[in-house]
């Protein structure tokens, strides 16, 4: 027996969004389905090839791949915006580059990272200095911080848990996270404060860093949806801190 059908409009009729996380991430899907509203919106994900360890020139060598990630989304989706989910990755490999790489592969009105997102966010808020908080080496973090300081964003202090493996950064706990987060923010000026690194857990921490240090708290999952909903017309849920506010 064969049947008649009829064909149906896409799931996203709000906005389709796409996200390229890095095969080592463990955090960033679950932070961004949280993040954005699933109703008349599809996130669609693809995983591109990374290192177990970062290094300036692990995060480089993605270069190469982000092309054959974006190629792997269904073939005929027409995304809203797409997203790569890496915040040093995208320092490295220079934001104008990781856009025409996702074009190659896929069919976007934009694309967007965590750095990109980080410097509109900063923007909306109008912060000028931030407190820089990394899980990796301070060599892997230069990149982000000169890049930053490009976009008129300084950070004048710095704190890292010194960890170059990503399934241990994936690990790092909340308690750990505030703590540095919160002690960090007691060792300079600044307006606000940045939590780099998709596999960090940081989500959930955002307000009660803001809580205890009256501080703006970002982050790079919450930059990077936030960014990546604005740019398809749809706004996160307003409950992880200043900027799911605005």
């Amino acid at each position: 027996m064969t049947y008649r059908y009829t064909l149906d409009g896409p799931i996203g009729t709000r906005a389709t969004l796409g996200l390229i996380a890095l095969q080592s991430d463990e955090t960033i899907e679950h932070d961004l389905h949280r993040m954005i509203p699933s109703e008349g919106v599809s996130l669609l994900v693809s995983r591109v090839p990374s290192g177990l360890e970062v290094s300036t020139e692990t995060l480089s060598e993605m270069k190469g791949h982000l092309s054959e990630a974006a190629s792997l989304f269904p073939r005929p989706t027409r995304f809203d915006a797409v997203g790569y989910g890496c915040t040093s990755g995208t320092a490295v490999i220079g934001a104008p580059v990781v856009a025409e790489q996702v074009k190659a592969g896929c069919t976007t009105k934009s694309v967007t990272e965590p750095v990109s997102g980080l410097i509109a966010a900063c923007k909306a808020l109008d912060l000028k200095t931030l407190g820089f908080l990394s899980p990796y080496v301070e060599e892997v973090s230069q990149s982000l911080r000169s890049t930053l300081e490009r976009a008129g964003i300084a950070t004048p202090v710095f704190g890292s848990f010194d960890e170059a493996e990503e399934a241990k950064v994936a690990r790092i706990d909340r308690r750990s996270i505030i703590d540095a987060a919160v002690h960090l923010a007691g060792t300079g000026s600044v307006e606000g404060l940045f939590l780099s690194c998709t596999n960090l857990r940081t989500l959930d921490v955002i307000e009660e860093i803001e809580d205890k240090t009256g501080l703006t708290a970002l982050s790079s999952n919450l930059v990077l949806g936030w960014h990546l909903a604005r740019s398809g017309g749809v706004a996160i849920h307003n409950r992880f801190g200043r900027l799911s506010r605005l």
